[in-house]
């Protein structure tokens, strides 16, 4: 025995260490170029009050809307998924931890002989078997570090389903008090136009207009009718969407107004480095990279020799092919050393195939970095236009309520501004304001945006 693992422990120490070497980061990754510099204050250093760390509930302060994310987080199915698949991950370790530990089983057997149809004789045997994988080279230590990465793989994902779950519920909402206002803004231009259609209709009575401008005023108000129609289907299916998300039967939502909404004063993104430590796709993607590293160890073990200590004890009465009477006790030990010779053919195809996986998940990694450096480069880029948006359709509805105004003024104080001309600056602040509540709308849906670029909505 002692020859055995002595001549095991050799065969270690010459061998390659590469198999016991833990997971380490690629040096090679695109980190410093993630974000361009035209959108961050590149001067900064670390910003640990970047948007992504700030929690959900002081992101979202509307007290409606935090209802609704208490609910997902609760109910959402997707989540619960997840959360079964990290229950899952963690017994998957304790598993692996547990294969260093020897196995013991309990064998009892019993049985009848009888030679040449004489009185049979009972034998028994209350035994017990021991067995221990010795981890010489590094098989177990590998599966335990591949099992703890599924891990925190597993666990990223249920982040990044969750911090999805956030922002699908704070866009929704922001959509359905979009709607809200263009309902509202599309109920008064339906009354707009049919007081114009009234007021064309008296016109052409007393032969101030024609019947076809009077055919075209109404063709106009029923399709403002049909719109107006289609928007509160559309305002019921969003709902509908968010009651689904939250994993309930509809229910009305309860809502407050666009206006309400607020968005972060400041808005920071941190530097490269916390977006890949904070962005839970990147870290799932990180910790699978990781597990095929692992997985690639394993395969290199498999190259070396094995060693299993197993033992039996008991108490029997068959001794050999003799049965005693009384009983005696049996003790047995072996040491089995087992080397692989003709199989390596196939240990050097599953060591290919397992490096193969592991560049792939390689690129994955660096594939999925690239993908977070675009979305937060899209995401600063769409806050800065929608910005400058909603800026400039506030300065039009501006002018164009001056303008309403003094329209009003001329044709109640003079013949020289006719009611249409009312009409028609009416409806083109009602299309303005419009266009502001859109620009609202997007702004607020580009800083849910790049909250989840940035990996917000860590518990």
């Amino acid at each position: 025995m002692k020859k055995i693992v002595l001549f095991a422990i050799i065969i270690a120490l010459t061998s390659s260490c590469s198999i016991y070497r833990k997971y380490q980061r690629p040096e090679d990754l695109p980190v410093d170029s993630l974000f361009r510099a035209d959108l961050i204050d590149t001067t900064a250093g670390a910003d640990t009050s970047s948007l992504g760390y700030i929690p959900w509930n002081e992101m979202f302060t509307d007290p409606y809307l935090q209802d609704l994310i208490n609910t997902g987080l609760r109910h959402n199915v997707d989540l619960q998924s997840a959360i079964l698949r990290v229950e899952q991950a963690k017994a998957q370790l304790s598993a692996a931890k547990w294969a260093y530990a020897p196995s013991l089983n309990l064998t009892p057997q019993g049985g009848l002989n009888s030679v040449n149809a004489e009185k049979a004789t009972w034998s028994y045997n209350l035994g017990g078997a021991v067995s221990w994988d010795i981890d010489l080279f590094g098989s177990l230590l590998n599966s335990k570090r591949g099992a703890q990465a599924t891990l925190l793989q597993q666990q990223a994902y249920q982040q990044a389903v969750r911090s999805q779950i956030i922002g699908a519920i704070a866009n929704s909402y922001y959509a359905l008090l979009m709607m809200d206002e263009q309902v509202r803004i599309n109920g008064e231009t339906v009354d707009i136009w049919k007081e114009n259609v009234r007021t064309m209709e008296a016109m052409l009575k007393v032969g101030k207009t024609n019947e076809s401008a009077v055919t075209q005023a109404r063709a106009n108000l029923y399709a403002l009718e049909a719109s107006y129609a289609d928007l509160l289907r559309q305002q019921r299916e969003t709902e509908n969407s968010i009651c689904t998300l939250l994993g309930q039967p509809y229910f009305p939502i309860e809502r407050g107004t666009l206006a309400e909404q607020t968005i972060p004063e400041d808005i920071t993104v941190g530097v490269p480095l916390q977006l890949l430590s904070n962005r839970p796709d990147v870290m799932q993607a990180e910790m699978a990279y990781a597990s095929s590293y692992y997985t690639t160890n394993m395969a290199r073990s498999a190259f070396y020799p094995g060693l299993n200590l197993s033992g039996t004890a008991g108490w029997t009465t068959s001794v050999g092919q003799a049965i005693a009477d009384p009983a005696g006790f049996l003790l047995s030990a072996l040491g089995q050393l087992t080397v692989p010779i003709f199989n390596h053919g196939q240990l050097r195809a599953n060591l290919k195939v397992s490096k193969a996986e592991e560049e792939i998940a390689r690129l994955n990694y660096r594939q999925a970095l690239l993908n977070a450096g675009e979305e937060v480069n899209n995401a600063l880029f769409a806050i800065q236009t929608n910005e400058t948006m909603l800026e400039k359709h506030q300065a039009q509805c501006k002018d164009l309520e001056k303008a309403l105004i003094s329209t009003e003024s001329l044709y109640r104080n003079s013949s020289g501004t006719s009611y249409l001309e009312l009409l028609t600056a009416q409806q083109s602040l009602l299309s303005a304001q419009t266009s502001a509540i859109n620009d609202r709308y997007a702004l607020l849906q580009s800083v849910v945006t790049l909250y989840q670029a940035l990996g917000g909505g860590k518990e």
